[in-house]
């Protein structure tokens, strides 16, 4: 952006700038009193020099000498005068040329500190644009009204449509893009050689095609003020624009500048906000600047930019999104020499997640895209550098480090800030909207994605926050509004790209504090017989036939097993209620179906080989 900003700038040539110092000089000598009647005179220090020398030269000759050869002594002293003149015109010009070329510099780098700090502090002064620009436009009746812009709406309105293709579908999106996915923004966007193509949010997928983050193009969408006369109904976006609150008894919400819409059905798939950390709440505006959250397309954007001119960055968050930023930051500031740290508390990355062994060798791979990982500890306290440009993290393990920018990737909480009005009640352990089994709040009222705490038969009350999740309840949520009334029994998948290295999918509970056995394909060997056995010894286990048999298999494999690929199984009460694949990819049916099966199994060997680790379909 620098250099581009640079080319922005007219040229400046050297003339000019000499002729504009010559005409500083001019006014600088009116101003201090050595005006037009002072320009002849010589230098103090030229006319020193030369009065010593003349001196000298006379008190060596006769006056006969002086007589005869006068002229030629004047003319000597005239060329004298001329020479020293010239040196010393020498001397202010060059004088001059360099407080012009360090008046230029400076200049440059203060505007490019300027631009720096507008940079930096872009997204405070973002402004979000309305569309349509007046609430005017928007309608006062709809049949179905989505709040929220994510993917669960979009795949509400695709579901409604498909059950009633004159349906008219309004979507009310507090932010000012279209509906789009939210994977890439930490993992695909951040690789690939074409700048361009990931600043136009496209990106690359695993099969090599590249797509849009948007789900649909602009034209897609019917514009607002033409949604109640389309012939054959349509699905309009109001960007920019926020539902303050809904009056469930009157199937009226409200809008952030008064207006009031009433709508037949009505979906809130608002999904979750970022956490943020005490010590940042505490902190003054000048100290908040430094500090970010990760999130939206806006965030994205930011950090894209901040990244061309930064040199480190502090991720605080050994989850999902701290882990996948790490090492996705890590191999693009590469190019630019950026330097990358990720704090969390726990031992390794996705530590509340993975077992122990498969967690440590995880942060060993991050740690080889370059990313210097600091576990076990907590930030403490934040205050700016001397200078203000960079922020001091005050670690719990007494260290201290210096970044110039922090990501906050502590979690996130569902955005149910209607509740309160709407009178719609909220899981007191877990969060989220309380849901029927068919995702319905109250009449007419439906919750999808992050938002919604719903019943899983199998595994209990949950809340979901992954993609999976939003695409299937969105969309059951939309068939159901539509006349559908069918119980929701997906079980959510979920996915996490750590690098290069380190790729899989998840469903069910995974939890590290469950007692989990991990079985993993050793080195290239496609006898089965070579599997390596890995049970976390870190928590207890009822099961103590198979840690007996398996102990001196994990000493033995536990150092030369790269864990490559593999599939680790979560226990609750000797069943199976979460299965992750590590490395493994294609097979989630098959997770599917031994979850389902909800029963004890004798030999977990046995069914590890159904995933057929060492087979060619990952």
């Amino acid at each position: 952006m620098l250099s581009k900003l640079r080319l922005l700038r007219p040229p400046v040539s050297s003339g000019s700038k000499i002729l504009s110092a010559w005409e500083s000089k001019n006014y600088s000598d009116k101003k201090n009193g050595s005006g037009k009647n002072n320009r002849g005179k010589t230098p103090p220090l030229i006319q020193d020099e030369f009065s010593t020398n003349s001196n000298s030269y006379s008190t060596s000759h006769s006056s006969e000498s002086e007589k005869n050869y006068g002229w030629q002594n004047d003319s000597k002293n005239k060329q004298s005068f001329r020479n020293w003149s010239l040196f010393g015109g020498a001397i202010i010009l060059s004088g001059t040329l360099y407080g012009i070329y360090h008046f230029d510099i400076m200049k440059q780098k203060k505007d490019d500190s300027n631009i720096i700090k507008e940079t930096i502090n872009a997204k405070k002064t973002r402004k979000l644009v309305q569309i349509p620009s007046l609430s005017e436009s928007i309608p006062d009746n709809i049949q179905y009204l989505l709040i929220g812009g994510g993917t669960a709406s979009f795949s509400a309105f695709r579901a409604i449509k498909s059950a009633d293709p004159t349906a008219r579908v309004l979507v009310i999106s507090a932010e000012g893009y279209l509906p789009h996915m939210r994977p890439p923004l930490s993992k695909e966007l951040w690789y690939g050689d074409d700048t361009e193509m990931a600043k136009s949010l496209s990106f690359h997928q695993w099969n090599g095609t590249s797509r849009s983050l948007f789900y649909e193009p602009e034209p897609f969408y019917t514009p607002v003020e033409e949604l109640t006369t389309a012939k054959n109904g349509g699905i309009s976006l109001a960007r920019g624009w926020k539902v303050e609150s809904i009056n469930v008894s009157q199937k009226k919400v409200k809008l952030n500048d008064g207006k009031e819409i009433s709508y037949d059905k009505c979906l809130i798939a608002t999904g979750s906000i970022p956490k943020t950390l005490k010590l940042y709440d505490d902190a003054s505006e000048e100290v908040k600047n430094k500090f970010s959250v990760f999130r939206s397309i806006s965030d994205f954007e930011d950090l894209w930019e901040q990244l061309s001119h930064i040199k480190s960055i502090a991720i605080i968050g050994g989850g999902f999104l701290g882990s996948e930023l790490a090492a996705s930051l890590a191999n693009k500031g590469k190019k630019n020499g950026v330097k990358i740290y990720q704090i969390f508390k726990e031992k390794g990355n996705m530590g509340k997640v993975l077992p122990n062994y498969l967690s440590q060798w995880t942060t060993e791979k991050v740690r080889n895209e370059g990313v210097e990982v600091v576990t076990e500890t907590e930030v403490e306290n934040c205050s700016l550098d001397n200078d203000k440009q960079r922020v001091n993290l005050v670690l719990s393990n007494g260290k201290n480090i210096s970044v110039d920018h922090v990501i906050m990737a502590v979690g996130a909480k569902p955005n149910t800030e209607l509740a309160a009005d709407a009178g719609l009640e909220i899981d007191s352990k877990l969060d989220g909207y309380l849901v029927n089994s068919e995702l319905q709040a109250r009449t007419d009222l439906y919750i999808a994605g992050d938002c919604a705490c719903f019943y899983d038969k199998q595994l209990g009350r949950r809340r979901v926050e992954h993609h999976d999740h939003a695409v299937i309840s969105g969309r059951l949520a939309g068939e159901n509004m539509a006349g559908a009334a069918k119980p929701y029994q997906h079980q959510p998948m979920f996915w996490s790209d750590i690098g290069p290295s380190v790729g899989y999918e998840a469903i069910g509970i995974v939890d590290s504090s469950l007692i989990t056995m991990g079985v993993f394909a050793k080195g290239n060997h496609k006898d089965p017989s070579l599997l390596a056995n890995e049970t976390d010894q870190n928590t207890s286990t009822n099961k103590k036939e198979i840690n007996e048999e398996l102990v001196s298999k994990n000493n033995e494999y536990i150092s030369e097993n790269d864990y490559n690929k593999g599939v680790v199984f979560y226990l609750k009460n000797d069943v199976i209620v979460g299965i992750v694949l590590w490395n493994l990819f294609n097979r989630m049916s098959i997770a599917r179906q031994v979850l389902k099966s909800d029963r004890c199994y004798k030999d977990l060997n046995e069914v590890a080989k159904l995933f057929n680790i060492h087979g060619d379909s990952s």
